[in-house]
């Protein structure tokens, strides 16, 4: 079943759905591929199908970190402001698993926000989720110690994709911590030696 048709505000408006799906352009991509790069211009809300997304910001040093996941019958809430204002993307969105994604012209937006209370109200919904998740990035930056901070992305990972076996670089890790390669494989090496996890080649088991 499509995931939008067990979305709330699509549920309780058949002719949304029907609308999302006449004016959307829906593509499929792999893991990795990037949506949206910071900087770019927005044209269209990601709505996303199947599968799922990370959003991440950039400093001027060119590390990132993570800001929040996107799964399935969710969008991006900085494309939404963004496109909605007619500014340039402020964060870098990348598919985690492999994913097919509807793509809303910024231009009907607008107009389904005059003619769909759902619509409003599903956006507003999104909007208050996101604001929590970065909430929570903010005081895990400024109070948790970085082995707290890597076990809890690596335990939302696992909620992701529904399992304990994650295919995952250290490189990768680091860059969604916003910190080095070196100091992520260090702590792997001592959660491993705590018997919290353990690495294999590109892949990490949480116990």
């Amino acid at each position: 079943m499509d995931i939008l048709n067990s979305i709330t505000a699509f549920q309780s408006s058949p002719e949304l759905r029907e609308k999302l799906y006449e004016y959307s352009d829906v593509k499929t991509f792999k893991e990795g591929d990037v949506i949206l790069n910071e900087q770019s211009n927005i044209r269209a809300i990601p709505i996303v199908a199947k599968g799922s997304m990370r959003v991440m910001r950039t400093d001027d040093d060119g590390r990132e970190i993570l800001l929040y996941y996107i799964r399935a019958g969710e969008s991006c809430i900085m494309s939404f402001l963004g496109g909605m204002h007619q500014e340039e993307s402020k964060v870098k969105a990348v598919v985690e698993e492999d994913a097919e994604i509807y793509f809303l012209p910024i231009e009907k937006v607008g107009i389904f926000i005059k003619e769909y209370p759902e619509w409003l109200d599903y956006i507003f919904r999104l909007y208050h989720k996101r604001f929590e998740e970065l909430l929570e990035v903010v005081n895990a930056v400024a109070f948790r110690k970085a082995d707290e901070r890597l076990l809890q992305l690596l335990q939302k990972k696992a909620e992701l994709t529904g399992s304990k076996k994650l295919q995952v670089t250290h490189e990768q890790l680091a860059n969604e911590l916003g910190t080095a390669r070196a100091v992520v494989s260090r702590l792997l090496k001592q959660l491993e030696e705590n018997q919290v996890l353990k690495l294999g080649r590109n892949k990490i088991e949480l116990m």
